[in-house]
């Protein structure tokens, strides 16, 4: 698999200097006053290689992450990539080779290896939703269901895995789901109220509006002024139904409960986007480890 086409906000943002600035914060939580049984046994001054090993078939991410992880520990030690983030590979791949100061390759690995494990589990099961949809127009979403504080890293795991980011937070677009509907008093009046906001505050963002039945189907067609129509908990029949309705006059989205089993039938509908929590929030780390080269 080539490197994706990533979301430009991620892009922009991930390595930024604010993100930079908590990977000490990530150290201090896992090292504290001194890692005791590195410092008891390994010689200051002794120096080695370690060699990043995949043990499980996958798609590869958070390599550009390991390398800042390295850096701030440790600006001397050195780093060879012979494998990129959204690549595939394979049990016994070496994906890295990372040579210094055996203390600080040993103090390194275990922050290094859970970064590496989670972004790469999120990359391929978003590889593998993805290529469910093949040969649909559908994109695979994912959503706000991320582990806090790592949200920038996960979403970009998702992009390598060739999945689509949804919005980043609550900032970059206004999604109108059930709660903000009833508290608003109805569809109508959450939609004139979210594109008066708008337009007050001089924002170009997408609007977009979940419904959970035809009824609420046919109001939100009946007021306009949205992007976007999310098609929440609508079964597979309801969903085609409901794509025929809009007919293109809008962008629309499944949600709701859809596995890998009912992935491709949603998709077959004809609906543009997919959103899959389990993306993020209940992922299996791909197995990989960190050893050292004798």
């Amino acid at each position: 698999m080539q490197k994706q086409s990533f979301s430009n906000y991620v892009l922009n943002h991930l390595m930024n200097k604010d993100f930079i600035e908590q990977i000490p914060l990530w150290f201090a939580e896992d090292i504290g006053d001194g890692d005791h049984t590195t410092l008891s046994c390994i010689p200051a001054d002794a120096v080695g290689k370690s060699q990043l090993i995949i043990k499980e078939n996958g798609i590869l991410a958070g390599v550009e992450v390991a390398k800042e992880i390295f850096k701030a520990f440790d600006p001397k030690l050195k780093m060879s990539v012979f494998i990129n983030d959204g690549a595939e590979v394979k049990y016994g791949d070496i994906a890295f080779v990372v040579e210094g100061k055996i203390q600080s390759l040993l103090q390194t690995e275990r922050l290094m290896l859970n970064v590496m494990q989670r972004l790469s589990g999120v990359a391929t099961r978003t590889a593998e939703y993805q290529k469910r949809l093949e040969g649909t127009k559908t994109k695979v979403l994912d959503t706000r269901k991320t582990t806090p504080g790592l949200r920038m890293l996960e979403k970009y795991a998702v992009a390598v895995g060739g999945g689509k980011n949804h919005r980043i937070g609550l900032f970059d677009m206004i999604l109108l789901k059930d709660n903000h509907i009833d508290f608003a008093g109805g569809i109508e009046q959450a939609i004139t109220r979210a594109n008066k906001y708008l337009k007050v505050k001089g924002k170009k963002l997408k609007i977009e509006i979940e419904v959970r039945n035809f009824d609420e189907l046919k109001q939100v067609l009946a007021v306009g002024g949205v992007d976007r129509i999310m098609l929440d908990n609508f079964s597979v029949e309801d969903t085609k139904k409901a794509v025929e309705i809009i007919n293109g006059r809008y962008e629309t989205e499944s949600s709701g409960g859809i596995t890998l089993d009912t992935l491709r039938d949603y998709a077959e509908c004809g609906v543009d986007y997919i959103s899959v929590g389990a993306l993020t929030h209940s992922v299996k780390s791909l197995d990989m480890s960190f050893k050292a080269v004798e």
